[in-house]
């Protein structure tokens, strides 16, 4: 399994991993000239040697109007804030719709900015759409959003995982005023991440960098097993007593695909299906991954219910709950388990009858393809088909034999 591997001892910018990923390329002075020809208004790259600690890296050089900005790296300065023209979601969803770009690269570069802008309104109490970019709005955050989510389609591996990320500690000024690290909109794009702070004073991982891992990575965890063909440093532009950079491994990893998951057993012979159907969407609600029943007999040989939810440990006590509050159980058992999964992932296809989602799962030697329900009941409500009818149109647009 291809397999890229992101080491964020010391955090994460946008520069970081766009020069890591840059250095597994086998032509980075092509990607440069690539990017340099897209055409983000104002903005140019430039690949610059960089040493911190005795190591060689690179660091991604993005200038503004022929002005390098620096607010986006980990800096952990606490200089005066740079003052840009703020920025909307929409106003930069408009410029990434004028770029010359393929139609994943810029859903991944919406989807990743829609993180942020949400970890905004909810620091800030404020609808989505009412969000002014600062930091992470100006021009230089959109070139490094876009040089990541470009080389992560150039790369095309199967597997992202990253280590925890270390966060640094202190205060960050931005443009609000000073704030304590990680920065607020950082720690909410870093829920359910593991994260970590030391003694190393800063802002190692910037809001960016933040929403560039949870978007791409699959899970955080150690190293796995993968024989690594190529290795790439990207240098911050601060200096510390460690090696400022992310270092990024790609390899193939012969490691099965699996997830730690808990697999939580509820008996139940007193409720009804109304009841048990209520229940089992309050427990996907509450976190829970599978949910399924299982005819059973109980006590005095009443016919019942084993009711089997599988959650990750993490949303464990979530969907605990919301088993004991929706059931009349007095008991749950508990079960730690792994599940054997294939790599998945969802794009967007254009029809006559608009995008349509299909979903695609590989590994252990397979590959299918399936295209949404929703999607499908739509085209045949539209049409007035049979659901069979219309995955058979849909399959022959999508396949050019319409």
């Amino acid at each position: 399994m291809k397999t890229l591997y992101l080491d964020c001892g010391m955090g994460a910018a946008g520069d970081m991993l766009s020069a890591a990923l840059t250095e597994l390329l086998p032509n980075p002075e092509d990607f440069i000239a690539e990017l340099n020809g897209i055409g983000i208004p104002g903005v140019s790259f430039c690949l610059e040697p960089a040493v911190k600690c005795g190591i060689r890296g690179s660091h991604m050089q993005v200038r503004v109007h022929g002005e390098e900005e620096e607010h986006h790296s980990p800096e952990g300065e606490e200089g005066e804030p740079h003052h840009h023209a703020h920025s909307t979601l929409q106003s930069i969803g408009e410029i990434v719709q004028s770029l010359p770009l393929s139609e994943k690269v810029r859903r991944d570069i919406l989807a990743v900015y829609q993180r942020i802008a949400e970890a905004e309104a909810a620091v800030h109490g404020r609808l989505v759409e009412q969000v002014h970019f600062h930091e992470v709005g100006a021009l230089d955050a959109v070139a490094d959003v876009t040089a990541v989510c470009l080389l992560m389609e150039k790369l095309a591996p199967e597997a992202v995982i990253a280590s925890p990320v270390h966060v640094g500690s202190g205060t960050v000024r931005c443009a609000h005023g000073i704030l304590p690290v990680p920065a607020p909109a950082t720690a909410v794009l870093l829920k359910d991440v593991p994260i970590y702070s030391t003694e190393m004073t800063g802002e190692l991982c910037t809001p960016t960098g933040a929403a560039l891992l949870k978007y791409f990575v699959n899970r955080f965890e150690a190293m796995p097993l993968m024989r690594v063909e190529k290795i790439g440093y990207g240098m911050g532009k601060k200096d510390f007593p460690r090696a400022n950079c992310v270092r990024a491994f790609l390899g193939e990893s012969d490691e099965e695909k699996t997830e730690r998951m808990t697999e939580l057993s509820v008996n139940v012979d007193d409720m009804t299906a109304e009841e048990i159907a209520f229940m089992m969407q309050a427990l996907f609600d509450a976190g829970a991954v599978e949910v399924y029943t299982v005819a059973a007999n109980m006590k005095k040989n009443r016919p019942g219910t084993l009711i089997k939810i599988i959650c990750a440990p993490e949303k464990k006590t979530d969907v605990l709950r919301a088993a004991f509050r929706h059931s009349t159980t007095l008991g749950i058992r508990e079960i730690e388990t792994k599940r054997y999964i294939l790599s998945r992932q969802s794009e967007s296809r254009d029809t006559r009858w608009g995008p349509v989602r299909v979903k695609s799962s590989e590994g252990y030697g397979v590959r299918r393809e399936k295209i949404e329900y929703e999607d499908l009941a739509r085209i045949a409500r539209a049409e007035g088909i049979s659901l069979e009818e219309a995955r058979r149109a849909a399959q022959a647009a999508l396949s050019g034999n319409e």
